[in-house]
């Protein structure tokens, strides 16, 4: 009856037993020695489990974790790396621990902390996952919360990750990219050097192949899968791409502004004056694209109205008309 019971641990507290024992042992432990000693699969076996059902659980256990992002490494004969049947299992006690010489105050740790959990595990690049566990590791060591609930930012554009692990190994990338005015989807060629946020909109920079030079691409235009190809890059090229990104779309932006009159106090008013410089009849507000700009601003309705410039104006017209139109309005 003991053993019975005893075999009920529950799965979650065996992988904590598990991520546990693997970070305790700085030279690894043999599958053997973990189906028979850590809790969770000792008493599993002690209940009679076969070893190839304890075998099984514990390679699904070691995929959940991996799943988790807890970066179990196997180690294997120096000889014949490829012969696991002796390999030994390991977390990597570095990806746990910060270097000495860092050291965080509480409100630091709150807000590193509040920062990682606003942005979705998707979005977050190798080193950042690594960083975040490192700072989790350190236990609760703010005073109080510095903040009741924080949001979270997901990504809705599915390139976003196939982009990032582009970057990260340098690959070159294709995918279909559809600009306005034009019919139908063009592919487009790319060394992707930077992922860039600009006016809460997502661009990938980087070099087009095709034209062998830079370009900023707009992501919600990508309109089909990204391809990673077999192609590499001199990973050399990201340094400084981001911030000739953002220089970039600066000088696009400063080529273009619309005047616009705001009703104070409303979404539109928060939301444009972050970007905006007062003028006469309004505010000023610089943009990229005109197309982009215009669904933004007829989003806001009769909050905002554009006085210039007329090609602006138009666009966010035929908007809220097709808005009308759709709902059945007059």
């Amino acid at each position: 009856m003991p053993a019975i019971a005893a075999a009920k641990i529950p799965p979650e507290e065996r992988l904590v037993n598990l991520v546990v024992a693997l970070i305790a042992t700085d030279q690894g432990l043999t599958k053997d020695t973990i189906l028979t000693s850590v809790a969770g699969y000792r008493e599993q076996s002690e209940a009679g489990a076969s070893k190839d059902a304890l075998e099984k659980m514990f390679e699904r256990d070691k995929e959940s974790l991996r799943g988790l992002g807890v970066p179990i490494e196997t180690i294997g004969d120096w000889a014949d790396p490829d012969d696991l049947r002796e390999a030994r299992y390991r977390v990597p006690s570095a990806e746990y621990e910060l270097p000495e010489d860092i050291e965080f105050t509480p409100a630091e740790l709150a807000l590193l902390t509040l920062a990682g959990g606003v942005w979705s595990e998707s979005s977050l690049s190798d080193d950042a996952r690594s960083g975040l566990r490192k700072i989790r590791a350190l236990g609760d060591l703010v005073d109080e919360p510095i903040i009741g609930f924080s949001p979270r930012l997901s990504l809705r554009d599915p390139a976003f990750p196939a982009l990032q692990q582009a970057i990260e190994s340098s690959r070159v990338v294709t995918f279909p990219y559809l600009k306005p005015g034009e019919a139908a989807p063009r592919t487009r060629r790319v060394q992707p050097l930077a992922l860039v946020e600009y006016e809460g909109r997502w661009h990938v920079f980087g070099i087009d192949l095709d034209v062998r030079d830079d370009r900023t691409f707009l992501l919600a235009r990508i309109v089909g899968p990204v391809a990673l190809t077999r192609a590499s890059f001199d990973p050399a090229l990201r340094e400084g791409a981001g911030d000739r990104a953002l220089a970039g779309l600066d000088e696009v932006a400063a080529r273009n502004s619309a005047l616009l009159e705001v009703n104070p106090g409303t979404e539109a008013s928060l939301r444009l004056a972050r970007r905006a410089q007062p003028a006469e009849q309004g505010i000023r507000v610089p943009y990229v694209d005109v197309h982009i700009f215009a669904d933004e601003l007829a989003s806001y309705g009769p909050e905002v109205r554009v006085v210039e410039p007329a090609d602006l104006r138009d666009r966010v017209i035929d908007r809220l008309a097709a808005t009308r139109d759709l709902h059945g309005g007059t």
